[in-house]
């Protein structure tokens, strides 16, 4: 699982600071996550293949968020794409993207297959045969989701070593074994599946949390899991102003890490009123040890 941040300012774009989005590869599964202005420049700064990208998620209607959408649709249809395309995101926004292309004349050769959202309880929305993706409902000043992205468990690892000791095992049996089925010998002795396999890799688990206000029932929902995105648009200097625009800081997103029990956190969102964002990492620290300083470019990988 890897997620790379192309985005990672509040509001307005400028030279070397870009709003919201990600690209989350997970069992080669690549999923755009919000799609703030420019977004295709940067997948292309980091050579990132987008269009191998079959899923996008839009956590809410704020631009910083989704105005790069149309300018990555209309180059899907550029190049050539003819393979659906998956939008998810909050009701309102298949009827803004339709009247964008319908007005620009711009007729893909693929389809768009929104899916519009609106519930205010986490539901299940993407699921195939190795990822599921749940939404996170947050609390701001427009409906907005985060989304949790969930490995299924995989096949059993084959312990080869004692497998080729039993000359009755063949290749075409190996795909039941990484199943979790015995096997039983001609002599009937059953071979149980433990003793050929070993367990398989434990899932991971990825949370994306955008714009909120600090809400804490949202931990039992994103508990455990291996890494968690948090906006922290403030710090608590100004915890007066982040509660007025539904916003978390710095020391919100911690808290939420250190409840819902992660396993690592990356902060993000900053406000452009914050020159050193080494201050986000130092007050977010003191709640939660395991901090990320989210960065344009960086990579994390499990």
């Amino acid at each position: 699982m890897k997620v790379t941040i192309l985005g990672c300012h509040s509001a307005t774009p400028r030279e070397n600071a870009h709003p919201t989005s990600q690209f989350l590869e997970m069992k080669g599964r690549h999923f755009l996550i919000d799609c703030g202005e420019g977004t295709q420049m940067q997948l292309r700064k980091y050579r990132l293949k987008f269009t191998k990208i079959n899923h996008v998620f839009i956590s809410h209607l704020h631009g910083d968020h989704f105005y790069g959408l149309i300018g990555f649709l209309s180059t899907l249809g550029i190049l050539g794409r003819t393979k659906d395309l998956h939008v998810y995101g909050p009701k309102g926004l298949k009827e803004i993207i339709t009247l964008q292309l319908r007005l620009t004349s711009s007729y893909n050769e693929y389809h768009i297959v929104f899916h519009e959202l609106e519930s205010k309880s986490s539901e299940l929305i993407f699921e195939d045969e190795k990822v599921r993706v749940f939404t996170i409902p947050l609390k701001h000043r427009v409906y907005t989701n985060g989304f949790l992205f969930k490995e299924k468990i995989g096949d059993r690892k084959l312990n080869i070593k004692v497998v080729k000791q039993y000359k009755e095992i063949e290749v075409c049996d190996y795909q039941n074994l990484k199943n979790g089925k015995d096997f039983v010998l001609e002599n009937g002795t059953v071979l149980v599946n433990e003793t050929l396999t070993n367990a398989p890799t434990p899932p991971l688990s990825y949370a994306f949390c955008s714009d909120t206000k600090y809400k804490e029932n949202i931990t039992e929902i994103i508990k455990n899991i291996d890494l968690l995105y948090h906006e922290s648009t403030f710090l608590e200097d100004r915890a007066d102003l982040a509660k007025k625009t539904m916003h978390s800081t710095a020391l919100e997103a911690a808290k939420i890490a250190k409840l819902a029990q992660v396993k690592k956190l990356i902060i993000g969102h900053y406000s452009s009123r914050y020159k050193d964002l080494s201050l986000f990492k130092k007050e977010a620290k003191t709640v939660f040890e395991n901090v990320v300083l989210g960065e344009e470019g960086l990579s994390y990988e499990l």
